[in-house]
């Protein structure tokens, strides 16, 4: 199993240290994303505030320097002291506007050139006005043409430095999106790595549990359990190792108990059925029609009881594995005309019609067991066909002639489908059987499926040809037992 420096014991502790490494991952991945994010955020704002205050600062310079160059002008003409203020009042706004836009961020060479070239313009333009000198003021006016230039020169590389700040940005939000995009393709495999990680080391151990569960729920009990994983699950296996441990106890005890009671029954059953025949065979004198009627239905039901007894022996022993095939050729028509004569008397008295389709076919198989196969298809075609109905028996080799089909079908009420996933189930009785006079235990069909399984067989339900219930075998003429051993008799 993946191992971790740290690794903790329980189910919900992996559970939630594995939600916090994901969750983690991609708690970076977003912090990083929103830092990212705030710088972008931050350097647009600080693009469209420079912007924004340059444009300003451009505007009014433009503005300011047609303010001063009217106010000299003006001046030249009337040469008014409040004038003369006027234009210093100009001259310093100007000044301080100056001042500003220099110490505004993201300014260059260039810019600073300018600036101070309008500075020195300015100082000799109000130079000349404070001279009062006519003559020099005519003369100065003409550097206003160079402030005004100076002044648009200003504008245009304040929206030249917007241009390229604003170049830059979107270099960088474009080498953002990219290392956001790697970075978000690189999360996604590790991301899923982790969750397939954590996901197997919870699998594993869930995967053993429900192994065991359905092992268990299928009466396999011979394997240990063990579970890896989580200390919580570990638990859970134990316990299941506790279960699996009583539920083998438990069907040990069962076997013992069925082996034990049904040879305690066989030999008083063979006594009832010894004295039966004696009073059949008149040994205690003769009997009459009434008598003899008495003790055919005593002879009758010891043998079904016998029948049951053999059934409860052959199933406890096979479970306990105990048994083996006795594998030998095989006539199948002898094997079912004997089956047919123990049911002789009731297929009688219920006016039961016979439909035999066998042909003298051979098999290699166990001669007991088969024996027990037809027996308990045909009791179970029996009680549960009315009277006056048929029951076929119909025998054949496959297309491919590797196997035997032999089907027992019946004219009674068929098996609901509510039924069939337990009819084969061991100890499961389904609905009453018309006319049955014995209930029976329950394993008939359970035997069948399990020697027909020892063979190498199948045993299924058809629908469609029969009215009633249809029971079709496969065996193969060469036995691959699935359960058990072979041994060649």
């Amino acid at each position: 199993m993946t191992r971790f420096p740290f690794r903790p014991r329980s189910l919900t502790g992996l559970i939630l240290f594995g939600f916090v490494i994901v969750a983690l991952l991609a708690l970076l991945g977003t912090i990083s994303a929103a830092i990212e994010m705030r710088n972008l955020s931050a350097a647009s704002e600080r693009l469209v505030i420079n912007g924004v205050t340059a444009t300003q600062y451009t505007q009014a310079l433009v503005r300011q320097v047609s303010s001063l160059e009217r106010t000299a002008r003006l001046y030249q003409i009337i040469p008014r002291p409040a004038l003369l203020d006027t234009f210093r009042q100009n001259r310093d706004l100007l000044s301080r506007t100056l001042d500003d836009f220099s110490a505004l961020t993201g300014g260059d060479d260039e810019r600073a050139r300018v600036i101070d070239s309008m500075r020195g313009t300015i100082e000799l333009i109000s130079g000349a006005i404070e001279s009062q000198s006519s003559a020099r003021i005519s003369r100065t006016l003409r550097d206003f043409t160079a402030l005004a230039r100076d002044a648009g020169q200003l504008s245009n590389l304040a929206g030249a430095q917007t241009d390229r700040e604003l170049k830059q940005l979107q270099a960088e939000t474009e080498k953002v999106r990219r290392r956001l995009y790697w970075q978000s393709l690189a999360l996604i495999p590790i991301t899923v790595g982790l969750i397939g990680m954590f996901a197997l080391v919870l699998a594993r151990p869930i995967r053993q549990i429900d192994a065991v569960i359905s092992a268990i729920g299928h009466g396999q009990l011979s394997e240990p359990v063990k579970v890896q994983g989580p200390s919580d699950l570990q638990a859970l296996g134990r316990q299941l190792e506790w279960l699996r441990v009583r539920l083998q106890d438990i069907a040990e005890e069962r076997n013992r108990f069925l082996r034990h009671m049904s040879h305690e029954l066989k030999t008083p059953l063979a006594n009832i059925r010894e004295g039966t025949e004696l009073l059949m065979e008149g040994a205690v004198g003769s009997l009459n029609g009434e008598q003899r009627e008495v003790a055919s239905i005593l002879r009758d039901n010891s043998l079904r009881l016998q029948r049951l007894i053999e059934n409860l022996l052959s199933y406890s022993e096979w479970q306990a594995k105990r048994s083996d095939l006795e594998v030998g050729e095989i006539r199948l028509l002898p094997l079912v005309k004997s089956a047919i004569e123990t049911y002789q008397l009731p297929l009688n008295a219920h006016r039961l019609r016979l439909d035999l389709q066998v042909p003298d076919l051979t098999l290699a198989a166990d001669r007991e067991k088969l024996q027990l196969i037809l027996d308990n298809l045909i009791s179970n075609a029996v009680k549960f066909t009315p009277d006056g109905g048929t029951i076929t028996l119909r025998a054949a080799y496959d297309g491919a002639g590797k196997n035997l089909v032999l089907d027992v079908a019946d004219s009674g009420p068929g098996v609901p489908l509510e039924e069939r996933p337990r009819i084969f189930a061991a100890f499961y009785q389904g609905a009453t059987p018309h006319g049955g006079l014995v209930r029976g235990t329950g394993i008939g069909l359970s035997v069948v499926q399990e020697f027909v399984l020892a063979h190498g067989g199948s045993v299924e339900i058809v629908d469609g040809e029969f009215p009633g219930a249809h029971f079709r075998v496969r065996l193969p003429l060469t036995p691959t037992p699935a359960e058990g051993g072979t041994r060649l008799g």
